[in-house]
């Protein structure tokens, strides 16, 4: 297994960790990811460990707070053998305090994720997403304040905007606070928007990418073809699909194009989909889930070799995505420029 590094930390994480979403199965919007319990868990944990994936994510918000129990509950006896991801900012109940990014929420959820998992410390804590009712100042001074006392050992961010993440990293480094050394973000062939302010800003700002749902939410799984209809079995069937929709001729071409590169390669759709993402710039790590033990095994072959130029080439023309403004206009300037190229 491949280590990169986080950003601008000392951590050095394997490019691919396990997400536990699927542990729970909690609500229906869940379930439709996957139910996986304590035992399940422990052999798909096993697994991952034999191959060299040591960095687990989670999340307080999947299945509401179960996924972290049944993972903390997994990992009994191997705690000193792992890295833990978890997250915080999304509603957990009723409460006004029990979600958001204030120190009043962050503490609390910290505390409680701890609890849950099982753990006195939690080694990258990511903001879920941007909370803009509390002061960025009040967010990263709660966060210095975690690190501080031990409880997280880095911190991270989760779906921001650039201008969130830049004013973040700003506070940080004006007031000595830890940084946000890791962005986990949403990023695929068949969603490739990332590219256009956050990836420029993690090469400028040292901020690793880590990509939930590399593959679309199960787009790109190798089941979905043209003309035929979704498998039942599916997650995107069965409700648990995220992200806007992707055209269907944009998704066919990208999908025949992955197929070429497949058959090229001797490796699977899905596979070729991750290696793809692990070759672009800033990306350290991809999360990848599974509902079973088939399902990993087939994820953690992605790893262990690379495309070729000219295949990522062909991927990315099949994928390209026309930028909204102001990218297209931006994109120009090498052009009217010709001595910078």
């Amino acid at each position: 297994m491949e280590y990169r590094q986080l950003g601008r930390s000392g951590l050095r994480i394997p490019v691919l960790s396990f997400g536990t979403a699927t542990f729970g199965g909690g609500n229906e919007f869940f379930k439709a990811w996957g139910s996986t319990q304590v035992e399940e868990a422990r052999r798909l944990i096993d697994i991952c460990l034999e191959a060299g994936v040591t960095l687990f994510d989670t999340a307080n918000v999947y299945s509401q707070g179960l996924s972290e129990a049944i993972l903390g509950k997994a990992l009994e006896g191997r705690r000193s053998e792992v890295l833990i991801s978890t997250k915080a900012t999304f509603p957990m109940g009723e409460d006004p305090n029990g979600y958001g990014s204030s120190r009043q929420s962050l503490v609390r959820a910290c505390e409680d994720s701890l609890r849950r998992l099982g753990t006195d410390h939690i080694d990258l804590y990511h903001m879920h997403g941007f909370d803009a009712h509390t002061p960025v100042e009040e967010t990263l001074r709660a966060l210095d304040d975690l690190v501080h006392s031990g409880k997280v050992r880095y911190i991270a961010c989760s779906n921001f905007s650039g201008w969130h993440l830049m004013k973040s990293l700003s506070v940080s480094e004006r007031y000595g606070w830890a940084r946000y050394v890791g962005h986990q973000a949403y990023y695929s062939l068949a969603n490739r928007e990332f590219e256009w302010e956050l990836l420029p800003l993690g090469l400028d700002q040292g901020v690793g990418t880590i990509v939930w749902s590399p593959l679309s939410a199960g787009l790109l799984s190798g089941k979905i073809r043209r003309g035929q209809p979704v498998p039942e079995s599916s997650r995107l069937a069965q409700g648990g699909g995220q992200g806007p929709q992707v055209p269907d001729e944009r998704l066919f071409t990208i999908i025949d194009a992955l197929d070429e590169v497949a058959a090229e390669t001797g490796k699977t759709v899905a596979q070729v989909a991750l290696n793809w993402l692990l070759q672009r710039p800033t990306v350290v790590n991809l999360v990848i889930g599974a509902r079973n033990e088939e399902q990993l095994r087939q994820n953690l072959a992605s790893v262990g070799w690379n495309l070729t130029p000219e295949q990522v080439a062909r991927l990315d023309a099949a994928s390209d995505t026309p930028p909204i403004y102001p990218y297209w206009h931006q994109r120009n300037f090498p052009m009217l420029h010709p001595k910078l190229v």
